[in-house]
């Protein structure tokens, strides 16, 4: 039977596939929009197993907030094309509407929640097909504390999100160490989040510039420490120099905002090299 250009369409809005794809779906089942839509389903199937060995390197990171609780997504693919494209920007948001909406913990958890009539697993088959190009939940994080703010860098490759242990902290306090996250990398928000096998790493190599140096033996220790205590400058968050302003710390920032606020957690995801 001849497929009208009106079930094209109607199947192109349903499904989000090409035009050519949804012609030859409707003309393979007379014109049945049912099985049309699954013959579409089952391609994005076929083309993600195809696609399993190929490397998705770009993508779209975003986050949101919101009272208690804030989280990022990545849904990362193979080109910068397809991240740019307004559908997988669009399939990006709504997995972290849905995230959002159901304090999702973890990444298990995420793929399982509904889109509409989909999962978000399904979901991002769905977009392989259209596309072409492999897919997939590159990264999720997220955070609960008493207020927790975010940033998204321009260009959608890079995002943060940041823990503070007080409600109802001015968004733009958050925004600016979620900033200071993004731009300076910390490794952990206060030294005693600091890995020990990273503070053991840190003393070692403190001792043996300090012997190489031709530093006596009986001080490598407290010279250790020194150089352990400008590590931690360099790569704490609450000690890292504000990045407004570097007489002020980031806690000394925090505490000129509001007395004795700390951060408690924060997450960093980037998709480019740091």
């Amino acid at each position: 039977m001849a497929v009208s250009i009106e079930d094209i369409k109607k199947l192109r809005n349903m499904t989000g596939a090409g035009m050519m794809d949804c012609k030859s779906a409707l003309a393979e089942t007379n014109g049945d929009i049912d099985a049309a839509i699954e013959i579409i389903r089952k391609k994005g199937q076929a083309v993600a197993a195809k696609r399993q060995d190929r490397s998705a390197s770009e993508g779209c990171v975003l986050s949101a907030v919101k009272p208690g609780f804030g989280a990022i997504v990545a849904l990362k693919c193979e080109t910068d094309f397809v991240a740019r494209n307004s559908s997988f920007v669009q399939l990006t948001k709504d997995i972290l509407e849905v995230a959002m909406n159901n304090n999702a913990k973890t990444t298990e958890e995420l793929m399982g929640l509904m889109i509409g009539d989909r999962t978000v697993a399904e979901k991002i088959t769905d977009e392989i097909g259209k596309t072409g190009e492999k897919m997939e939940l590159g990264a999720y994080e997220c955070i609960e504390a008493p207020t927790v703010a975010a940033y998204d860098h321009l260009g959608n490759k890079l995002a943060t999100i940041v823990g503070l242990t007080a409600e109802g902290v001015d968004a733009a306090v958050g925004r600016e160490v979620a900033m200071q996250v993004a731009a300076m990398n910390p490794i952990a928000a206060n030294r005693e989040d600091v890995p020990a096998e990273i503070v053991e790493q840190e003393l070692k190599i403190g001792r043996e510039k300090a012997r190489e140096e031709g530093k006596p033996e009986a001080i490598l220790d407290k010279i250790a420490e020194g150089r352990l205590g400008k590590f931690y400058k360099e790569t704490v968050l609450m000690e890292q120099e504000y990045h407004r302003d570097a007489k002020l710390s980031v806690a000394q920032y925090l505490d000129s905002e509001v007395k004795g606020l700390k951060v408690t957690s924060f997450k960093r995801v980037n998709l480019n090299a740091d």
